[in-house]
């Protein structure tokens, strides 16, 4: 069956879009996989785009009544109705900004007056790991379905670029991940990222009207590749200098500082 010239664009386009809305969740996976231990980091963030990319599939099966989501309401209040939809992307984005939020205060601030090169206490288990990416997986998902369907009303385009996304999300986050283990200031940046993109997804689910109407998103992205931009170019200007090293989170099995004999 020969594909039509508006189906071949519509998959280029799409494509596009998909890897674009897969980089929020690789460096959410990544800023994750970070706290487990060394041993299960590879096997966290294998499983955390698995879990990302058969999520975009199961919801790809259920479009019509995703379509709905946007359209059912559930309660109104301060002269608003609120939708499923929109209150996936207000839970979700307050997720995003709490754990984005934690996740830069553990970092760089020290506990108890102790020096900055000191390690965390708190280490994540993979089961925790995997339930908060299951959590923001559901909000990524959605938005990634939600964009197919308003791009693309052909099964088999929507099916192919967001598994084309997913192949480059699965050949990129080991790249990522050893990215921003090696620059932390990058991986400050890619946590206030998360911070935007939080902040974004609650204005998405407050006002979506108004979010759509003042094409935030084109605003968000712009300003994330434009920071990534300026960033690597100190990383360039900086390359002899010897990086900021951010707190390392120890093995489960490792003592912490006081109890050391």
């Amino acid at each position: 069956m020969p594909v039509s010239l508006d189906a071949l664009i519509a998959l280029i386009t799409l494509t596009v879009l998909e890897i674009i809305l897969g980089i929020d969740n690789i460096i959410f996976i990544t800023i994750l996989s970070g706290r487990l231990p060394k041993s299960q980091q590879l096997l966290g963030r294998r499983l955390g785009i698995a879990m990302a990319v058969v999520s975009r599939l199961a919801l790809l099966t259920l479009i019509q009544w995703i379509e709905r989501l946007r359209d059912v309401t559930v309660f109104s209040a301060w002269g608003r109705a609120f939708t499923y939809h929109s209150l996936v992307l207000l839970g979700g984005g307050l997720f995003l900004l709490a754990k984005a939020t934690h996740e830069i205060h553990a970092k760089l601030e020290a506990e108890n007056g102790a020096d900055a090169s000191e390690p965390l206490s708190a280490q994540l288990t993979l089961p925790a790991m995997l339930i908060q990416v299951a959590m923001i997986d559901l909000v990524f998902s959605l938005d990634s379905v939600i964009t197919a369907v308003g791009i693309a009303r052909q099964y088999w385009v929507m099916v192919t670029a967001i598994l084309l996304a997913a192949g480059v999300m699965v050949v990129a986050v080991e790249g990522i991940s050893r990215f921003l283990e090696a620059h932390p200031s990058m991986k400050m940046l890619a946590l206030s990222f998360l911070v935007l993109i939080g902040a974004l997804l609650i204005i998405e689910g407050w006002i979506p009207e108004k979010a759509e109407q003042l094409h935030l998103k084109n605003y968000a992205y712009f300003a994330m590749a434009f920071s990534f931009f300026v960033e690597l170019l100190n990383i360039r200007v900086a390359r002899k200098r010897r990086p900021v090293k951010l707190r390392k989170t120890p093995r489960l099995d490792s003592p912490s500082p006081g109890q050391e004999s």
